[in-house]
């Protein structure tokens, strides 16, 4: 089968996860890694390798240049800061690679306007990393949203998605990093929460927004959100509520009430190991059949697969755009309360 092969621009983290989602989609491959530090990429490739093995052990590369460079590299993934992303999606799109970037994509709506605009000018699809978009319980919960005798008319979308950061965290993680990650926990954790509403309502944007900066980095003006909260209205009588935080609890659920019924994911982004194919509907719990596909996996399978098939799909970056204009809206709101 052919495969599209995947570079990794920067060694965080999160990549070691996508690592394992490219290996078992069967249609892409890591191809390639970049640190601005060779041995560093070497280590991350060594432990990757060691724990889910690879036909073939990627190359390793000492700066980012030399792997948008590469004739073996067709598509690159982004995890870099969000205060560094459009830098690098714009060159990668340059060198006529294709662009799977981690979220949020940008620091605000005009630079993810230029991103989206030179990966479309270079023929290159964006697509950003919101892996629950790709899992199949999504075709079930819209098919209840559908069906009027399920929830009826959607009045209310509620949700929540928080971890309690350690005191290490908060002192030195770059998600409370001014100059890298200007938006904080809204950027890191409320993009998810406003994904999902938007999703629900099949792409209709809110007509006003109210934002709240609950709490911040360093308890100042200039530091980045730790707590925030926002209502969304949209037309029709539909309204929509988030909240967000470095400072409490695990959770991460989303909560739809309609005229007749509700629905509710306990486990939106990130599925619950076991259980990562279900949603209860009017106290029911729904399942899909045994052995759905892992949502990263999917990720990856779906964006080699529309890559192959040699045309772009325009959806993708819609949806992060929008996310994105609804994120800076919520923002710009809690700033100039």
């Amino acid at each position: 089968m052919k495969k599209l092969r995947i570079g990794f621009l920067s060694t965080a983290k999160i990549g070691r996860k996508n690592w394992k989602a490219i290996a078992a989609s069967k249609n892409c491959i890591v191809s390639a890694v970049a640190s601005r530090d060779l041995a560093r990429s070497r280590k991350f490739i060594s432990d990757c390798q060691h724990e889910t093995p690879l036909e073939k052990s990627p190359e390793a590369f000492g700066n980012y240049d030399e792997l948008l460079a590469s004739k073996n590299v067709d598509a690159v993934y982004i995890p870099l800061p969000t205060g560094l992303r459009k830098e690098f999606v714009v060159r990668a799109a340059q060198n006529g690679k294709h662009v799977l970037c981690e979220k949020p994509c940008a620091l605000n709506e005009k630079d993810l306007r230029e991103m989206i605009s030179v990966c479309k000018k270079n023929s290159v699809q964006f697509m950003d990393g919101v892996m629950f978009m790709h899992n199949r319980r999504l075709e079930k919960i819209r098919a209840a949203f559908d069906d009027k005798n399920s929830i009826g008319q959607i009045k209310r979308i509620t949700s929540q998605f928080s971890f309690c950061g350690s005191e290490d965290f908060l002192r030195g993680n770059i998600r409370v990093s001014n100059e890298l990650e200007p938006l904080g926990c809204l950027g890191d954790l409320g993009w998810y929460c406003i994904r999902f509403a938007l999703w629900t309502m099949n792409w209709q944007m809110p007509n006003r927004v109210e934002g709240k900066m609950i709490s911040r980095a360093g308890n100042n003006s200039s530091g980045v959100p730790l707590e925030f909260s926002a209502e969304l209205f949209f037309d029709g009588g539909v309204s929509a509520s988030f909240y967000c935080t470095f400072l409490a609890a695990y959770r991460q659920w989303a909560d739809i009430t309609g005229t007749q019924g509700h629905l509710r994911v306990p486990d939106f982004v990130l599925p619950t190991p076991g259980s990562d194919i279900a949603f209860e509907l009017n106290n029911r719990n729904v399942e899909i059949e045994a052995g759905s596909i892992a949502q990263g996996v999917n990720m990856f399978r779906n964006f080699a697969g529309q890559i192959f098939s040699g045309k772009l799909n325009d959806d993708w970056p819609m949806w992060a755009f929008k996310t994105q204009q609804v994120m800076d809206a919520c923002f710009h709101s809690a700033l100039n309360r």
